[in-house]
């Protein structure tokens, strides 16, 4: 059965079987009452994803309707994708001003409205998809995001993860740093950063936007999400050569930005249902991107002859040294960023001797099947 329909029948069941109980057991009349009499709310979300876009705007659409199907209908999401209400990059104010209820996106965007932001969604050369959840569920990373976004009337919970992203797609060979320098690149957030301290040009732009600016040359370079997004929007016909890893997203996690005031007129078992969707969503996204992330790429390489390139041991090795230094410079920032920093640090000192004897020692080992 698919997903979806197994979600709604679910649903559907557990709603007929407490109507079928009514007034037959001691007790459920007040519970059939509280249903048919209990406030309901209409919501709109934006996001900064086009509509219905792989893995993106579809995880969107799947987290709207599952928080629809868990209420019961009692708390209905509109999404709207990329422009249709607002602009990509307008999300946030969005909002926060109450436009939208909801948003969908990447915390990583509102590196100027909200510096701390950018941790949440990952850093360079940083956590992985497993070792960011960690943090944020039971590292104490949530907390921290809760309060920088506190000031700006905003509850963010995590609600995606794009797993291990690409480097990107270029026109020219990279292979050595000096490659970097002067270069156009869009890549947004920290990873703009680190490319701006290495010599070349950062550039933000919509991702329905990329195939344009590569193919006319107004950028020389740009990283989207990995082969499952980069496939529709047929960058491989913009660029030549494909590079990988993805040092500057090794474990994307999105959000779901909720305007605080919205939030707190909701029941608490609206909010329970918000927040379990949201987690739900997480599994959910990392699981679509891993599976078909697989599959595209073979489709890239089998279908489009793409030339799959791993950058050189130099720049990864300078851009690494270049990530630490900044993050360390951002602790200087604000007494929240300071504490935000040591908690990230903290939690990879922990983390990553784990990782290191587990995932990475297997993964360097593992047989074909």
């Amino acid at each position: 059965m698919d997903r979806r329909k197994f979600v709604t029948t679910a649903s559907l069941a557990g709603a007929t079987g407490l109507l079928s109980a009514c007034g037959k057991q001691p007790g459920t009349q007040a519970a059939c009452d509280n249903q048919t009499t209990a406030e309901s709310f209409e919501w709109k979300m934006v996001t900064s994803w086009p509509r219905d876009f792989p893995g993106l705007g579809t995880g969107a659409n799947r987290l709207a309707e599952a928080i629809n199907n868990l209420s019961n209908g009692r708390l209905k999401i509109k999404v709207y994708g990329g422009n249709e209400l607002v602009p990509p990059f307008e999300v946030f104010d969005a909002v926060k001003q109450g436009t939208a209820e909801l948003g969908h996106t990447a915390t990583y965007y509102w590196k100027g409205k909200a510096p701390e932001a950018q941790f949440f969604s990952g850093m360079p050369f940083g956590m992985t998809a497993q070792e960011l959840h960690g943090w944020i569920y039971f590292g104490g990373g949530l907390e921290l995001w809760r309060e920088a976004y506190a000031p700006h009337g905003l509850v963010p919970f995590l609600a995606g993860n794009s797993g291990s992203q690409m480097g990107g797609w270029f026109n020219h060979e990279i292979n050595s740093i000096d490659d970097l320098k002067g270069l156009k690149m869009r890549i947004p957030g920290p990873g703009g950063e680190i490319l701006k301290r290495a010599g070349g040009t950062p550039i933000t732009i919509p991702g329905a936007e990329l195939f344009t600016a590569l193919q006319t040359g107004t950028i020389d370079a740009a990283e989207w999400v990995g082969p499952y997004n980069d496939l529709a929007f047929g960058l491989f016909r913009a660029a030549k050569y494909y590079y990988y890893p993805g040092w500057q997203e090794p474990g994307a996690g999105l959000e779901c930005m909720i305007n605080q005031a919205a939030w707190d007129r909701l029941p608490k078992d609206l909010q329970s249902i918000v927040e379990v969707a949201c987690k739900a969503a997480v599994m959910d996204g990392l699981s679509d991107f891993t599976y078909n992330n697989g599959v595209a790429l073979k489709k890239l390489i089998d279908d489009h002859d793409v030339e799959l390139r791993r950058f050189p041991d130099e720049v990864l090795e300078r851009l690494g040294t270049i990530s630490s230094e900044y993050i360390n410079e951002l602790a200087l920032e604000s007494e929240l960023m300071g504490r935000i920093v040591a908690s990230f640090q903290a939690y990879m000192d922990i983390v990553k001797p784990w990782t290191d004897i587990s995932e990475r020692t297997l993964l360097n080992l593992r047989p074909e099947f």
